[in-house]
């Protein structure tokens, strides 16, 4: 049964097809004979009662500067219109993300929405995590420097990160001296109003930074990713590399725990970052990535096995 299908996302002329994780779900799309539609947050309205939004009209092709190509643009009624709505904009999750799960929230019951957007609104990557102390490292959300340097002084080395960044940005570690902790914390509480995730720096994050995908919460695939040189960050957005990989009991276990609770809340296409085997860092659901990776290395179609999910739930 061919889908209309509306793609939320970032530009898509910005987009490098070689790894992304939404190109790899619209060519998948449309090979189903799906029809796709492209808009941006930005571009959602609300009246009476309906939301809708400028859409596209796309087709797109694995070709490198000439990936994708518009049709006129049309007023696309997001709840009697689409069959579904991929939600794939990129964080920052800031009070632009927020509404835009606000309005979506208006269609439940019309129109599949993935991954449910009240759920994402709940569940951001650092936030959610921390339902599962038992899996995660010794984790410190604060703004205050006096608890900073008593949790260093505790764990010695650190890593301090955005409490909603996204692809690894603004990740630092802090050596057990503590040089620039304070300049960093200051910094951090200029630029952000909300508290900062400070944990143990993990020193097997040399070894590499696991993405398990969960598709409707059962294992679909994963990878290593391996830090750059001179790099703690591991994330592919900043110059990590990836390896195909296993997955250890532990790692095995998380899922498992996880796994019914992300189906209860709708979050279907949900990707987990795991160090050392056993320490769970992040539960990302607002746009997961690592698809195209996990094909690479495996041959696993993990797009294909999403649209599966989605076919299968929207046929009811």
């Amino acid at each position: 049964m061919p889908l209309n299908v509306a793609v939320q996302m970032d530009p898509i002329a910005d987009i490098n097809i070689v790894g992304d994780s939404t190109f790899a779900l619209m060519l998948s799309a449309q090979a189903r004979g799906h029809a796709l539609f492209h808009y941006g947050a930005e571009d959602l309205n609300y009246r009476d009662g309906r939301v809708w939004a400028k859409a596209h009209p796309v087709t797109v092709q694995r070709v490198d500067g000439d990936h994708y190509s518009f049709g006129e643009p049309v007023q696309l009624d997001l709840g009697d219109d689409a069959d579904v709505v991929l939600m794939r904009q990129d964080p920052p999750f800031d009070l632009g993300y927020i509404t835009a799960t606000h309005l979506l929230e208006r269609i439940a019951g019309k129109t599949l929405v993935v991954n449910d957007p009240a759920q994402v609104r709940n569940a951001p990557e650092k936030v959610f995590v921390l339902d599962y102390p038992q899996f995660m490292p010794p984790t410190l959300v604060t703004r205050s420097l006096d608890e900073a340097r008593a949790f260093l002084a505790e764990h010695g080395a650190i890593v301090v990160k955005p409490l909603h960044g996204n692809g690894g940005k603004a990740i630092f570690k802090v050596e057990s001296d503590g040089a620039n902790l304070s300049a960093l914390i200051e910094v951090f509480n200029m630029t952000w109003r909300e508290p900062h995730m400070v944990q143990a720096f993990l020193p097997d994050v040399a070894k590499g930074d696991k993405r398990i995908v969960l598709i409707d919460g059962e294992i679909a695939g994963a990878i290593n990713r391996l830090p750059g040189e001179g790099e703690i960050r591991s994330n592919l957005a900043v110059g990590g590399s990836a390896e195909k990989t296993v997955l250890t009991a532990t790692e095995i276990e998380i899922c498992r725990v996880l796994g019914p609770e992300l189906k209860r809340r709708g979050l279907l296409f949900v990707g987990i970052d795991v160090i050392g085997g056993k320490w769970l860092t992040e539960i990302n659901v607002t746009s997961p990535t690592g698809i195209v990776a996990i094909e690479k290395f495996d041959g696993t179609d993990v797009a294909g096995m999403i649209w599966d999910a989605i076919e299968a739930k929207v046929r009811g």
